[in-house]
C-alpha cells in the first residue's frame, strides 16, 4: 500500500496505533500485542503484524530495525533518530535533527538515487551506567563487535 493509498482505519489498527501513540517506549509487536490484547481479547497476533505494516507503508508509523534487536515500532512517523541502550535494549529517540544536508552531498557524489538512510547510536542509558557490570559488558560488546569487522 502506497503512502498516498487511503486506508480504513479498522478498530484493530485504531487501537494498535492508539497503544503504540500512548508510550513513546518503541516496543516489540509482542508488547505491543500484550497491550492490545488486554482491550480486545480476540486479536491474533498475525492482525498486530499485519496492522503494523500497514500502519508503516502508508506512513503512520515507522518500523525500527535496530541492529542486533527485534523489529521495534514508533508511533512518531517523521525522520528522527534513536539511540539503544547496549546493555537493557531500550530505545530512546535521539535530541538531533536527522541529516539531509548528508542525503543532499552523497547524492551529488555517487550515481545512487538516494531513498534514505538509518542512523543508530549505542550506549548505555542512565540505569544502565551506574551498573559497572553493565559498563564493563558493554565495553567487551563493543571491542568484540570492532574486532570482527577488522
Amino acid at each position: 500500500m502506497a503512502p498516498n493509498d487511503k486506508m480504513r482505519m479498522t478498530k484493530q489498527r485504531r487501537l494498535i496505533l492508539d497503544e503504540l501513540r500512548s508510550q513513546n517506549t518503541h516496543p516489540t509487536a509482542d508488547i505491543i500485542y500484550e497491550k492490545v490484547r488486554r482491550k480486545m481479547p480476540k486479536i491474533s497476533l498475525g492482525t498486530v503484524y499485519r496492522n503494523l505494516e500497514i500502519l508503516t507503508a502508508v506512513g503512520e508509523i515507522q518500523t525500527l530495525e535496530l541492529s542486533g534487536t527485534q523489529k521495534r515500532y514508533d508511533g512518531i512517523a517523521n525522520k528522527h533518530y534513536h539511540i539503544r541502550c547496549l546493555h537493557c535494549g531500550r530505545v530512546d529517540d535521539a535530541p538531533i535533527a536527522p541529516l539531509q544536508r548528508l542525503e543532499d552531498e552523497l547524492y551529488e557524489s555517487t550515481v545512487y538515487t538516494i531513498m534514505g538512510h538509518r542512523l543508530e547510536f549505542m550506549g548505555l542509558c542512565p540505569e544502565c551506567s551506574r551498573d559497572q557490570n553493565a559498563r564493563q559488558a558493554a565495553e567487551k560488546a563493543i571491542a568484540a563487535a570492532q574486532e570482527a569487522v577488522s
